[in-house]
């Protein structure tokens, strides 16, 4: 038997449940999987605050093991509002040769491509985009050019054929993508969203995250959570999807696995801590430090299990162009110094530079002129590069001990202690806190400075899949994600997301990597569906596991 509720908002001011088949109890008979379903009221609030309060909306409660439910949210449906239309590519009025092209711009500037292309024939208009305020960022973004009105995305080929006639690049969009200031209270949908709720209380198995064999590789949600037998699983923090931006895979921002720290942060960007042993998550904002040492000096280290002198997200100490958060770039230095452990995969990055091999005991077993190595087993080694490399020649030396220290450090600069039972998981930004809407783009690194706020358009302001995580004030977990980037599914803004999550009744929440990477896993199935139109390989998940598994990275190392 499965149960729908069906709720309604201000219009009805009531709770209407709807039952799909006969309702013989509250929860549902069990299964010979050992499931139920029912209304268990996993998912907080009378309705999401996401779009009109009038709008229908569905949940269907699964029970997927004591403890753990799993609740489908659909709301809204078609909107005759929506649309396909153009969107023109800004040319920028930069100096630069090479400075990309926008889809914001100043308003005279706007007006003036949307004449060319009136002249040239275009129905082209001007459209002034006020982003929601958020904690630190949001209001005016500029003015963008669009063309059509358009019932079908194939409908657009010949106004882009028009708009490439006169000189200027475009692409049809969906209105429903858009993040505009009044949406959230206009648009009337479809959203889809999968919510999976763990209660500390009841649940007997284990809250943890997994990696896959090794850092360097990623592997698909699915494929994560089938290796570790879990009960349900999302994809969990940022990490390095381009080679030129380091290794594949790589956490892109803290990662702490079985207790074990393996990525350090991106400077303070919030992150998700689970404690496995009471199954209860926090949202803290860690930094790191590191170093290496012998008798004859010591050195700080810039970074753990990655590229040296490719910093994903930015944030290390001397990384170019800034030591800030600055998401989806990759900042730089030449001269670093980067400890590498056996997760990382079977051979450290190659390349020039220094690096010493550090056996279990500590002691210096071997130093190699060149990068790229077999990390011995129990033990370590550093990489130098540039300036830090004759700085490592002075410290190491074969036979000698080599101390290598990293420690995370919580918002206060005290020691953040872990042990086996531990995960951390990047993220960012914060999206609730304390109850309420805390949406901090600009501290998390979602504003890009001088680009004329086009990262932040298409990031924050509009519509995406989104995977966040948060807990209630009764400390349950809620791992939940929202499908996007189709008419079926418009995905959220930040802001929607962070009110969809308050509204799930979430004291305090973060939102992971999205995109592409969203996915939700339960009984062995995809249960959303991925915008790529495929599961997309992701550097790691957050696994609800039913019993405390051994394995290459759980939390019983």
């Amino acid at each position: 038997m499965k149960v729908s509720l069906q709720h309604r908002g201000a219009l009805t001011g009531g709770l209407v449940l709807a039952v799909c088949s006969a309702l013989l109890s509250p929860v549902g008979p069990t299964h010979a999987d050992g499931s139920q379903k029912g209304n268990t009221g996993a998912a907080q609030g009378a309705h999401l605050d996401l779009g009109p309060a009038d709008l229908p909306e569905n949940r269907t409660v699964t029970v997927l093991a004591p403890g753990v439910t799993r609740t489908k949210i659909s709301r809204g449906g078609a909107d005759p509002s929506l649309f396909w239309t153009a969107e023109v590519a800004i040319p920028s009025d930069s100096p630069d040769p090479d400075a990309p092209a926008s889809a914001l711009s100043s308003q005279a500037t706007a007006q003036h491509i949307a004449d060319k292309l009136n002249a040239a024939g275009v129905d082209a208009r001007v459209e002034h985009v006020q982003s929601p305020q958020l904690a630190d960022a949001g209001g005016d973004l500029g003015y963008r050019v669009r063309a059509g009105h358009l019932a079908a995305k194939a409908d657009g080929n010949p106004v882009l054929a028009q708009i490439k006639a006169a000189g200027f690049a475009s692409s049809v969009i969906y209105t429903g993508w858009d993040g505009d200031a009044g949406a959230s209270t206009k648009t009337r949908g479809p959203w889809n969203l999968e919510v999976i709720t763990i209660d500390p209380k009841t649940f007997t198995g284990r809250l943890s995250g997994s990696f896959g064999p090794d850092l360097e590789k990623p592997e698909t949600t699915s494929q994560l959570a089938t290796d570790a037998s879990a009960i349900a699983a999302v994809n969990a923090g940022y990490f390095v999807f381009d080679p030129a931006a380091g290794a594949e895979g790589d956490p892109a921002g803290v990662g702490v696995y079985g207790g074990k720290t393996l990525s350090e942060p991106v400077a303070d960007r919030p992150a998700l801590v689970i404690d496995g042993k009471k199954n209860s998550t926090s949202i803290q904002r860690l930094t790191w430090a590191g170093s290496v040492s012998s008798a004859s000096g010591s050195a700080a280290l810039d970074g753990i299990d990655r590229v040296p002198g490719l910093i994903r997200n930015c944030g290390g100490a001397n990384g170019l162009p800034t030591p800030l958060a600055l998401h989806d770039v990759t900042c730089t230095n030449a001269n670093e110094l980067v400890a590498f452990t056996p997760e990382f995969g079977p051979s450290t990055p190659a390349g020039p530079g220094l690096e010493v091999a550090v056996d279990s005991h500590g002691t210096v077993t071997a130093i190699a002129g060149t990068r790229g190595t077999a990390v011995p087993a129990g033990g370590r080694t550093v990489q130098a590069t540039g300036t830090n490399v004759a700085r490592l020649r002075t410290i190491a030396t074969v036979g000698a001990k080599l101390k290598i220290n990293t420690g995370l450090l919580d918002q206060d600069g005290r020691s953040f202690s872990t042990d086996r039972a531990t995960t951390v998981v990047n993220g960012g930004p914060l999206l609730v806190k304390n109850g309420k809407a805390e949406v901090t783009a600009r501290r998390d690194g979602m504003v890009h400075p001088n680009d004329g706020n086009s990262f932040y358009y298409g990031w924050v302001h509009k519509r995406n899949p989104r995977t966040f995580a948060g807990t209630d004030a009764q400390g349950r977990t809620m791992l939940v994600t929202a499908d996007g980037r189709s008419t079926a599914s418009l995905g959220l803004s930040l802001k929607e997301e962070a009110d969809v999550a308050a509204s799930l009744g979430m004291v305090q929440a973060i939102n992971l990597d999205g995109g592409g990477s969203t996915t939700a896993v339960a009984g062995g199935a995809v249960l959303n569906i991925p915008s790529g139109g495929a599961e997309r390989p992701v550097g790691d998940a957050l696994l609800v596991l039913p019993t405390r598994k051994d394995g290459p990275n759980s939390t019983d190392k």
